[in-house]
C-alpha cells in the first residue's frame, strides 16, 4: 500500500536449552506477525536454543534438537509469505557457527553466519563458534536439508521495494557495521538478531546505535534482543527490541517483560528510496566503496493493510511535545543568528519591520528583538511600522500597537488609505471594485513605505513571509513578497504558532496575553473591508483551505516526493474525524495548482535562513522552472478522487 510494509521484532520467552518450548513460543509470535500482515519478523540471536547455553553448544544432542526444532518452526510458515528471521547454532564440517535462518512459506531460504564474534567481558563466543568469514561452503545441512549460505547478501521480495539484509548483534557495534554495506547494496530494511545484555545506561546507547544506523543508512532497522528467559548466572538480558526508520524511533519494547513481546512498524520503503536518490551522498558512498553483494530473491511479501503502525502525524513540522521547547529555541536561535550576520555585514543602523498584528509579522518582530539583544544593541533600533488600511480591524491594530510598545521598539503609524485612494485615482481604478488591483496596491504601498524608511534610516527591511505562503504564492509580487532579509522563509504557518506560543510563555504578563491573542486571530492579509461588526471578513483559510492541510501536503511533497494519490490517502488517515475526504481532495488540488503556478515568485525571493529539512530557496533547496506544468500530478489526483466519488 503506497510503499508501506509492516515489519516486526519479536522477543519470545525462552527456556535455556529447551528447544521444544522455545519453538512453541517462536510459532506463537510468528502467528501474531502473520495475523498483522507483516512482511517480515525478526527474532533474537540463537533463540531456538537460547543464547546463554555456553558449552552445551558443544553437545551434538542439543545441535540435533535445534536443527529439528528449526524445521518444525519453518513448517508452520507454510502458506504464509511473512518472512521469519531467527537465530540458530549450525554445525558445518568440524566447526560451529552462530547464524540466522531466513525462512518463508515452509522453506529455509538461507543461512546467514555471524562474522564479528565478541570475545570480551561477558561475551566469549569464540569459545564455541567460528566466524562466518571462514565458512567457504555454499550450503549447510540443517536437519537433513541443504540450506544456502548467504553471507553479504541482499534479499529481495519479488518485484516489491521490500529488500533487506541481516546483521547479528555485534555487527551493529562494529567500526563499519556490515549493514552499511548491505544498505549500499540496496537493502532498505536491516534486521538484527541480538543477545545484548543489560547494564546501567546501555539501553540508551543501544537505542542511539539503532536509530543512528537507520539514519546513516537511510533504512528501516529492526532489532530483536534476547529476553529475560536467558540465564542470569552472570548477566541479565532485557529483551530490548527496537524498530527505527531513517533516524526516527518507530517502536520499542518495555524491557524486562516476563512474557512474549512483539512490536510493529509500518515503514515507507518508497520514502526511503526517494531519500537515497535526492537527499544524501548515498550513491557516492556506494561508488567509492565499490560495493558488490549477492542477491537472493524470495517470494513477494504482503504490503501493509493500513497505516496503524506508521509515522503519520497531522503536523509533521511540529516537534514531539517533550522536544518542543528545545526545538523552538533552536529555531529562533537560527533565525536570530542569520539576521545578526546580515545586520553586521550591512552595518544597518535600524531594523524596519511592518507590523500588522498577525502571526508572521509578530514572529519577525520577536526575532528582531532577539537579534539586537544578541548584538548588544537597544531594542529601540527597531522601527516597527503599522500601516492601517481598508481591512485593518481594531483587534489586529490594538495588538500591533501593544506588542511594539511592550517590546520597546520605536513605533510609527502610517495609514495607507489616502495614498491608495490617490493611487487608484492615478491609474483609473474604482475603489468600489475590490479586485486583485485593490488588494495588491495596498501590499505594494506598504512595501514601498518600509523600503523608503530603510533607505532614509540606513535600515534593513525584515521580511515577514513564511514557508506556507511561499509554497502557495500567497503574497503580492514585489509587495510583501519582497524584503531585505526574510527571517521566516523556511518556517511554515503551523510552526509559527508554536514558536510564538513558546516566546509568550517565557515572556509572561501583558506581552504573553497579546501574543496569545495574536495566535488566536484568524489568518488574514486584511486587504478587504471588515464585516459590519468590525471583524475580519477576508479569512485566508476560507479562500485557500486549511493551512494545516497545506503544510502537511508541502512536507510530504517536498521531503518524500510523494505522489498526489499517496499524499491524499495519508492525509485522510492523519486528519480522520477533522476534515472530510472531499475537502482534503479539494485543498490538495489547490495546493498543487498554486505550488506549480507560483514558482516565479520563489525564483526571485530574498535571502533568508533555512531552519529545518525543507526550504524553497531557488539558490539551494528547490530548483524548478517557473513554467513547469502540473498536469501529470493533477491527472493522478483526479483519478483517485473520481474513483472515491463513484458508486461502489
Amino acid at each position: 500500500m503506497y510503499g508501506y510494509y509492516r515489519i516486526a521484532a519479536a522477543v519470545p520467552r525462552v527456556s535455556v536449552a529447551d528447544v521444544d518450548y522455545n519453538v512453541e513460543r517462536l510459532i506463537a509470535s510468528y502467528q501474531q506477525a502473520v495475523q498483522h500482515q507483516c512482511a517480515a519478523v525478526v527474532f533474537p540471536e540463537l533463540c531456538v536454543t537460547g543464547y546463554s547455553c555456553g558449552d552445551l553448544f558443544f553437545h551434538p544432542l542439543l545441535l540435533q534438537k535445534a536443527a529439528a526444532g528449526a524445521s518444525q518452526f519453518v513448517k508452520e510458515t507454510v502458506g504464509h509469505k511473512t518472512i521469519a528471521i531467527f537465530g540458530l547454532p549450525v554445525r558445518c564440517g568440524e566447526a560451529l557457527y552462530n547464524g540466522a535462518i531466513v525462512a518463508q512459506d515452509g522453506i529455509m531460504r538461507a543461512f546467514v553466519p555471524k562474522k564479528l564474534l565478541p570475545n570480551t567481558r561477558e561475551f566469549y563466543e569464540r569459545r564455541q563458534f567460528q566466524s562466518g568469514s571462514i565458512l567457504q561452503e555454499s550450503t549447510v545441512n540443517i536437519d537433513g536439508r541443504p540450506v544456502a549460505v548467504a553471507s553479504d547478501t541482499v534479499f529481495c521480495a519479488g518485484d516489491t521495494p521490500f529488500t533487506f539484509g541481516v546483521e547479528l548483534c555485534e555487527d551493529l557495534w562494529g567500526v563499519i557495521p556490515p549493514g552499511s554495506f548491505l544498505a549500499l547494496g540496496g537493502a532498505r530494511v536491516l534486521m538484527n538478531l541480538s543477545a545484548s545484555t543489560e547494564g546501567a545506561g546501555k539501553s540508551d546507547y543501544r537505542r542511539d546505535l539503532v536509530r543512528q544506523q537507520s539514519g546513516r543508512c537511510l533504512a528501516a532497522y529492526a532489532f530483536a534482543s534476547a529476553g529475560v528467559g536467558e540465564s542470569t548466572t552472570d548477566v541479565v538480558f532485557g529483551g530490548h527490541a527496537l524498530i527505527a526508520e531513517n533516524g526516527r524511533l518507530a517502536a520499542e519494547t518495555t524491557r524486562f517483560c516476563r512474557s512474549d513481546t512483539i512490536i510493529y512498524a509500518d515503514v515507507d520503503l518508497d520514502r526511503l528510496g526517494a531519500a537515497r536518490i535526492s537527499e544524501s551522498s548515498f550513491n557516492a558512498c556506494r561508488d567509492s566503496l565499490n560495493v558488490h553483494l549477492q542477491q537472493m530473491c524470495l517470494d513477494e511479501v504482503p504490503e501493509s493493510p493500513d497505516m496503524a503502525y506508521a509515522w503519520n502525524p497531522a503536523h509533521p513540522f511540529i516537534p514531539p511535545h517533550d522536544a518542543a521547547p528545545a526545538r523552538c529555541h533552536e529555531i529562533i536561535n537560527i533565525q536570530t543568528a542569520g539576521l545578526a550576520k546580515r545586520v553586521e555585514h550591512t552595518h544597518a543602523s535600524k531594523l524596519v519591520v511592518g507590523i500588522s498584528g498577525g502571526l508572521d509579522s509578530t514572529l519577525a518582530l520577536l526575532v528582531s528583538v532577539r537579534c539586537l539583544q544578541l548584538l548588544g544593541r537597544p531594542v529601540s533600533d527597531i522601527i516597527a511600522v503599522t500601516m492601517p488600511g481598508f481591512g485593518t480591524t481594531d483587534r489586529t491594530y490594538a495588538n500591533a500597537i501593544a506588542m511594539c510598545q511592550l517590546v520597546g521598539a520605536e513605533l510609527r503609524e502610517i495609514p495607507i488609505r489616502e495614498a491608495c485612494l490617490q493611487h487608484f485615482n492615478d491609474i483609473g481604478h474604482d475603489p468600489k471594485e475590490t479586485t486583485t488591483t485593490y488588494e495588491n496596491a495596498q501590499a505594494r504601498e506598504r512595501t514601498q513605505i518600509l523600503m523608503d524608511i530603510a533607505n532614509k534610516e540606513n535600515g534593513l527591511v525584515v521580511g515577514t513571509g513564511d514557508l506556507s505562503e511561499i509554497a502557495l504564492g500567497w503574497s503580492t509580487y514585489n509587495g510583501d513578497h519582497m524584503s531585505m532579509y526574510a527571517v521566516n522563509c523556511s518556517i511554515p504557518k503551523t510552526l509559527i504558532r508554536l514558536l510564538i506560543q513558546t516566546i509568550a510563555q517565557e515572556a509572561g504578563g501583558e506581552l504573553e496575553a497579546v501574543l496569545r491573542d495574536v495566535n488566536e486571530t484568524p489568518v488574514s492579509p486584511e486587504l478587504l473591508p471588515s464585516d459590519p461588526q468590525g471583524h475580519i471578513a477576508q479569512k485566508t483559510e476560507t479562500v485557500l483551505g486549511s493551512y494545516e492541510l497545506h503544510d502537511y501536503f508541502l512536507y510530504h511533497f517536498m521531503k518524500h516526493a510523494a505522489s498526489p494519490a499517496k499524499i491524499y490517502y495519508m492525509a485522510t488517515q492523519a486528519f480522520q474525524g477533522t476534515y472530510e475526504p472531499a475537502y482534503i481532495g479539494q485543498c490538495l488540488k489547490t495546493f498543487l495548482r498554486r505550488f506549480f503556478t507560483q514558482q516565479f515568485k520563489r525564483n526571485c525571493c530574498p535571502d533568508g535562513p533555512k531552519v529545518g529539512s525543507i526550504a524553497l530557496s531557488p539558490r539551494g533547496d528547490w530548483r524548478m522552472p517557473s513554467d513547469a506544468t502540473v498536469t501529470v500530478w493533477m491527472q493522478e489526483l483526479d483519478k483517485v478522487l473520481t474513483h472515491e466519488q463513484s458508486p461502489s
